[in-house]
């Protein structure tokens, strides 16, 4: 880890932290939820030894990057923009793009809002998900698993962080760690996250000395950034109406675990398996199901993930 070196770059108003490793052709890695820079910190070192730059950020409103006060400032527009800016600001020009969970949401934004900077990308657990102008996200999430959905319980500002202070940090990164699939994560109001039960120890994947950097982190930050992701989905959904059925024009290779939440989801499967989703992202050229692996699959299988990572890469 003493390879990974750290800076703050100035981008589209706010303070970027980065963490970056190697030289070469440049991998932008973008985290999820509750996450931050660190959950790339396998890949970082796998494919910096391999001919890469790596960069990792912590993306607005986490860890040591600048979180803005407004949910209006955290639209995919927003997000995006941080991320162009800061291209420019070290001199770059055109990226490999790798994304996970709302990073992966992020990715599937740039590619695009910038296909120009983008020369491939490799997303894992979120597949593209087109704009539908009949509703966005929240509603469709209503309607298939209800109001006490995870992404739904988000939505009210102060609730969920409210809703979070009345655990240990330590203990509720753990929750989300072991919780994210293959059931939806339900949070009954009035049960919120303490629905979700703990694991009887830490999964092999994570270590003591991982969950305490996320918890001194999110203890030092609180949740409102990532949370505000959630809370804009609406807004960006406005926004994106000029990119309706606006396809996803770079070679492109998408990753999930089996047991993702999201890969579980009623329809899902039928829509990235069979047709629909190379439709809308025509230069897909592979989909890998990890067997026995859930949300956080760059943690948990970060050999074979960074794997195939190189293997897509390499070709371009």
């Amino acid at each position: 880890m003493d390879k990974i070196e750290h800076r703050t770059v100035a981008t589209n108003g706010i303070n970027m932290h980065i963490a970056s490793t190697g030289t070469g052709p440049v991998i932008l890695f973008l985290h999820g939820f509750p996450e931050l820079w660190y959950s790339w910190r396998h890949q970082l070192l796998s494919l910096s030894s391999v001919g890469y730059r790596c960069i990792a950020p912590d993306l607005r409103g986490y860890g040591d990057t600048d979180a803005p006060r407004s949910v209006s400032e955290y639209t995919g527009l927003h997000l995006v923009g941080d991320l162009i800016g800061l291209l420019d600001s070290l001199g770059i020009d055109m990226v490999f793009l790798v994304g996970h969970d709302w990073g992966a949401m992020i990715a599937w934004y740039f590619c695009t809002f910038r296909p120009d900077r983008v020369k491939a990308l490799v997303n894992t657990s979120v597949p593209f998900l087109p704009r539908n102008p009949q509703g966005n996200l929240l509603q469709w999430f209503r309607a298939l698993l209800g109001d006490d959905y995870y992404f739904l319980r988000f939505q009210e500002p102060g609730e969920a962080e409210d809703d979070f202070a009345q655990v240990d940090t330590k203990r509720l990164m753990i929750k989300f760690f072991t919780n994210f699939g293959p059931n939806p994560p339900l949070m009954p109001k009035g049960i919120g996250v303490k629905a979700f039960p703990d694991p009887p120890s830490l999964p092999s994947w994570l270590s003591e000395e991982d969950i305490n950097y996320y918890a001194e982190k999110f203890n030092l930050t609180g949740f409102t950034g990532g949370l505000n992701y959630y809370r804009a989905t609406a807004i960006t959904w406005e926004l994106m109406a000029p990119w309706t059925g606006s396809p996803i024009t770079v070679p492109a290779k998408f990753i999930v675990g089996d047991l993702d939440l999201l890969y579980n989801i009623p329809g899902l499967k039928d829509f990235i398996h069979n047709g629909g989703f190379k439709k809308d992202v025509p230069l897909l050229e592979e989909v890998v199901v990890m067997e026995g692996v859930a949300h956080f699959l760059q943690q948990e299988k970060p050999e074979e993930v960074s794997k195939h990572i190189y293997d897509f890469v390499k070709k371009f």
